[in-house]
């Protein structure tokens, strides 16, 4: 099975972006499977009903999310839904949502790190553990890590490496060159990239970020939403029997 895999995407840009490259993507490569991570897709920062079926419609399958999943007043009402729509599954009992899912055959889930990032989180490597005890080992499984820390995000692929068909790392909307498959056959990336904006900080209006790097002062950080953009994500094929990877390659574009 074959699975492409979209980096965190970034406001109204990163959307329209995905709505005209993924059907392109969708007739060259046919993947089974087409998951993106939507934290950021309302206006940079979290999840809505309308913009959730806007990457609905454009072919992505399931969507992922991290941090900034409950940023947006319907949230708990959006990721309590049936929509295919995940939150960190090592948040506390009781959270709104759910942090994994099945869809055609394929085991979805998403952990935050813990390091640099916010929040009292459970242990996402014991979390990780806890998820396969539950698994009856059919069928490819996918870990979305939303993690600031390369290294946490390296030891979780060594960790998971033969547990899980694919490890990659978001939160960063900066795509790393560092596609492999680790010794025991799991696929891995530290970081998917971004859908948003070419001339921006990570997806942000540049001169607002540098206001709060000058000043360290509270800055409203604004999404740019029109100029170049660029489509980050990785292509993956699995194999179905065995949930081994066989291949993983950055599938890269800009739009001027």
């Amino acid at each position: 099975m074959r699975l492409l895999a979209i980096g965190d995407v970034v406001g109204q840009l990163g959307r329209a972006t995905v709505a005209q490259v993924l059907p392109k993507l969708r007739r060259q490569y046919s993947p089974d499977l087409v998951i993106a991570n939507g934290e950021n897709a309302a206006g940079g920062k979290g999840l809505t009903f309308p913009t959730a079926q806007d990457l609905f419609q454009a072919g992505v399958d399931v969507i992922s999310s991290g941090n900034h999943i409950w940023a947006q007043k319907n949230a708990h009402s959006l990721l309590d839904s049936d929509l295919p729509i995940l939150r960190p599954l090592n948040y506390p009992p009781g959270a709104p949502g759910r942090g994994m899912l099945t869809h055609e055959g394929v085991t979805i889930f998403n952990l935050m790190g813990r390091t640099f990032m916010p929040g009292d989180l459970d242990c996402p490597f014991r979390t990780a553990d806890q998820v396969l005890s539950e698994q009856d080992g059919q069928g490819p499984v996918v870990l979305d890590l939303h993690a600031e820390a390369t290294s946490e995000k390296t030891a979780m692929a060594w960790y998971l490496d033969g547990r899980v068909s694919v490890v990659f790392g978001t939160h960063t909307h900066v795509a790393t060159a560092d596609t492999r498959i680790f010794p025991k056959g799991t696929a891995y990336v530290t970081d998917l990239g971004m859908v948003g904006a070419l001339n921006s900080v990570i997806g942000v209006e540049t001169e607002a970020v540098l206001e709060r790097f000058l000043s360290q002062l509270p800055v409203r950080f604004t999404p740019v939403e029109k100029g170049p953009s660029i489509f980050n994500s990785v292509l993956i094929d699995i194999n179905e029997a065995t949930g081994t990877a066989l291949s993983i390659e950055r599938v890269d574009r800009q739009i001027p």
